[in-house]
């Protein structure tokens, strides 16, 4: 069961941080796109609690090191791995997503449905890169957490 959480956790958290990626790069098509509804439902202002659920990783991996009965170790090279992925996905979360996100809510709160600023697009440039970085890491993570090299 806790495999199953630590798994989910990691599948809604980083998909819910690339969907955001991918509304923002929607967010750039302007308000008369045909998902333009979509857009700014999606960034109604408020944190993105589903994204967030990507802090759950790391607790549920520990609590599984922990059920193996020193099967596993803080120092097997996927674990280490595996957190080192984690602490960089959530710092580009924390440094670029997150507050592009909020920026992205208020301008749509102030400019839409009128076109978006060069600031408001520029920050929707950065949010939108952040999805295929974030993918590959997702990626590269289960890859490594299944193999375990």
């Amino acid at each position: 069961m806790v495999l199953l959480l630590h798994v989910a956790s990691a599948v809604v958290g980083f998909g819910a941080m690339v969907t955001t990626g991918v509304q923002a790069a929607r967010v750039r098509q302007g308000p008369d796109a045909p998902a333009a509804g979509a857009v700014a439902r999606y960034f109604r202002p408020g944190v993105n609690w589903v994204a967030r659920v990507i802090y759950l990783v790391p607790v549920l991996g520990l609590s599984l090191i922990a059920l193996s009965r020193g099967a596993f170790g803080l120092e097997d090279p996927f674990v280490e791995v595996g957190l080192g992925v984690w602490l960089t996905s959530v710092l580009v979360a924390e440094l670029v997503l997150w507050p592009g996100e909020r920026r992205i809510q208020q301008a749509l709160v102030e400019q839409w449905p009128a076109r978006i600023d060069e600031e408001t697009d520029r920050v929707c440039r950065h949010v939108a890169w952040t999805a295929p970085i974030l993918a590959m890491l997702f990626i590269g993570a289960a890859v490594v957490m299944v193999v375990k090299p």
